[in-house]
């Protein structure tokens, strides 16, 4: 595996890992290679510092990252994010992964209902059928997710990251 820094024609920076060198010019020449921050396709290898190994190994940072069950196509999810991940853990993400988040937040902004810290009640009317079957987000605490999941309502947390500057 090669790893390039990479920046599209809007200037932002994102690195990209690719089989070789011929693989990273025949997705970026067919428009494979995507900005996370805008969604250009106009991508070329910016210059990179090299890589030099040292004697100490610093070890890499980990997160765990809990998966949520996919819900059948068709259910209706309630979203709920989870609080807001600080700045100093944020500055340690990878800036394709805080741009995925931030895309992935501005789009449950976009296409779901905030309900704020009445989510798990909005959530078990929605699933008594009480009110409208419509994607949700809001706040509740661990264990009131934990109820819902246990009553077979489908809840997913997000890492809430500060929203794109553009």
């Amino acid at each position: 595996m090669i790893h390039y820094q990479l920046r599209c024609s809007e200037a932002h920076e994102f690195d990209g890992w690719f089989k070789d060198s011929a693989t990273f010019d025949r997705q970026a020449g067919l428009g494979q290679v995507e900005c996370p921050t805008c969604g250009d396709v106009k991508v070329e290898r910016a210059l990179m510092t090299p890589s030099v190994s040292t004697r100490t190994v610093k070890p890499a940072p980990s997160m765990e990252i809990e998966r949520e069950p996919q819900p059948p196509a068709g259910s209706a999810v309630a979203t709920r994010p989870a609080p807001a991940i600080p700045p100093q853990v944020v500055a340690k993400l990878p800036a394709q992964m805080v741009a995925v988040l931030q895309r992935m937040r501005a789009e449950v902004e976009k296409n779901c209902d905030y309900v704020g810290p009445e989510f798990a009640e909005e959530a078990r009317k929605m699933h008594r059928g009480e009110s409208d079957k419509r994607g949700i987000y809001g706040e509740t605490t661990p264990d009131e997710a934990e109820a819902l999941a246990d009553e077979g309502i489908q809840v997913a947390s997000i890492p809430w990251v500060p929203q794109a500057d553009s």
